[in-house]
């Protein structure tokens, strides 16, 4: 199962942390940071496979990793994964990121971190691998772009609540709201409407 991924810069900086597994908000940060020291001083032909570290588990956890550009993909699983499954899962989720992003560069994972989070929810949900055909990613991917402009996107969404409340057909707009002990006195809105 995996019970994390994380992909940080060269510097150290995350841009996409997903854990699988409750940890406190403190080991996460010493996770990634114990996670990228330990990948970080590795050499470009060593094996891309190392012992999990001593926050995550130690030698029953596996830390695979690749290294694109300026960004680390680091998936860390516990030892019923295979190795080079988890490389090739690797992959396809940066292959379907460039495809999504037309030649996917960190600035995408930063401004675009909610699409890049679906995109992650469509490859792995709950540490469990979900899909790995690329084109099948995409396509979903594109089915929810082409949603969310029909339905307007989601910056939208604030107009359409407010002509929602603006199209309510109330007989008498409630002056005063009682709950229990609690009395609300509601203000004149007839200026808005």
């Amino acid at each position: 199962m995996i019970q994390a991924i994380l992909v940080f810069n060269n510097h150290g900086k995350p841009r996409l942390v997903r854990f699988y597994q409750h940890f406190p908000e403190e080991i996460q940060q010493q996770i990634v940071r114990e996670t990228f020291h330990l990948v970080l001083k590795r050499d470009d032909n060593i094996c891309n496979f190392l012992e999990g570290g001593s926050l995550i588990g130690g030698s029953d956890y596996k830390l695979i990793y690749r290294h694109y550009a300026t960004l680390y993909f680091v998936f860390c699983v516990d030892s019923s994964e295979s190795e080079l499954g988890i490389l090739d899962l690797i992959q396809v989720f940066v292959e379907t990121l460039d495809k999504c992003f037309e030649n996917v560069c960190e600035l995408d994972l930063i401004f675009h971190m909610d699409k890049v989070h679906y995109i992650l929810q469509e490859v792995v949900m709950g540490g469990m691998v979900l899909e790995t055909n690329m084109n099948e990613i995409v396509a979903q991917i594109e089915a929810q772009n082409r949603l969310e402009k029909s339905e307007g996107g989601l910056s939208a969404a604030p107009a359409r609540a407010v002509s929602a409340v603006k199209n309510i057909n109330l007989p008498e707009i409630p002056r005063n709201i009682n709950i229990g002990d609690l009395n609300i006195k509601v203000p004149n809105l007839s200026q808005f409407v």
